[in-house]
């Protein structure tokens, strides 16, 4: 890696850097969307001044360009766009400090989940490791990192103090709808069905089942589902990862350009790591929200 170029928030020796970049973030966003509906007073703030409904497709690749930055951008970048977040909470009226909590342990949640249910095997030690980088992006958008959970059973501790004010009201259930049929054009109807439709029903099916409980919707054997995601995964790994990366605004391929060849994400690195510390042949799963986990015997 090159020495003097700068490495950003969390650089590539981080869980984070290694992680983001996996297709199944796709999916891991939208069952953010989902779990973060749940919360009557955050989603009340997205339904009143979100233009969700008629802007879906720039809010979701604004979305991702903000996790992208922050996870692969350099230190300025990264610091001014958690600064432009923080601005539009202030003038909108939603930088409650409990409501961004929930946004992010939301999104923090549904990201490791799905990653570690689709096939990437972090052990414990990663998996809180990375519960802790995202402090730093807890802080800007406007949270004190000292007061969000460091780690998988503080994330847990959290859930369960938070679970009893989750409700699927008129809200969530408005969300709920738009996610699983998005209005699009007519020309798009048809990858709405085939693509997008799945997508969803895969991210909705990967939430902890307390939400599905309050959706009123049930979901597949939690096992099956993680079958489901690691299938999707695996097929979507085997799209050339520079193909991937390019999609705007090519987050990734600036890091490389910046650090140097080296600095490509790859799990696999990570996989390394663990192996010393674990005995082969063994997959950690976790199914996010209530910090349930499975092992599959190798």
């Amino acid at each position: 890696m090159r020495q003097d170029a700068d490495p950003g928030l969390f650089g590539p020796d981080s869980v984070t850097w290694q992680l983001h970049g996996d297709p199944v973030m796709w999916i891991a966003g939208v069952r953010a969307l989902f779990l973060q509906a749940l919360h009557p007073v955050a989603v009340r703030g997205v339904v009143i001044n979100s233009d969700f409904r008629r802007d879906a497709w720039g809010r979701l690749l604004r979305t991702a360009d903000f996790v992208g930055t922050l996870s692969y951008g350099t230190t300025e970048a990264a610091e001014a766009a958690g600064a432009r977040v923080r601005r539009i909470h202030r003038l909108l009226g939603v930088d409650d400090p409990e409501l961004l909590l929930w946004v992010h342990c939301a999104e923090v949640d549904s990201y490791l989940s799905v990653v570690r249910r689709s096939g990437i095997a972090l052990d414990p030690a990663q998996a809180d490791r990375y519960i802790d980088e995202q402090r730093a992006s807890a802080r800007l958008v406007g949270l004190d990192p000292d007061r969000v959970p460091a780690t998988t059973g503080q994330l847990a501790e959290y859930f369960r103090a938070v679970r009893p004010r989750l409700t699927a009201g008129e809200d969530a259930r408005t969300v709920d709808a738009f996610l699983r049929r998005p209005p699009i054009t007519p020309a798009l109807v048809p990858a709405r069905e085939l693509i997008w439709r799945r997508v969803a029903a895969l991210a909705y099916n990967s939430l902890p089942l307390y939400a599905h409980q309050l959706y009123g919707r049930p979901a597949p054997p939690p096992d099956t589902v993680t079958y489901q995601l690691t299938a999707v995964g695996n097929l979507l790994r085997c799209v050339p990862a520079r193909l991937r990366w390019r999609l705007p605004p090519g987050h990734i391929l600036k890091a490389m350009a910046r650090l140097g060849p080296a600095a490509r994400p790859a799990p696999y690195k990570l996989r390394s790591q663990a192996a010393i510390l674990d005995r082969p042949g063994r997959a950690q799963r976790i199914d996010g929200g209530d910090s349930t986990r499975w092992r599959k015997p190798g």
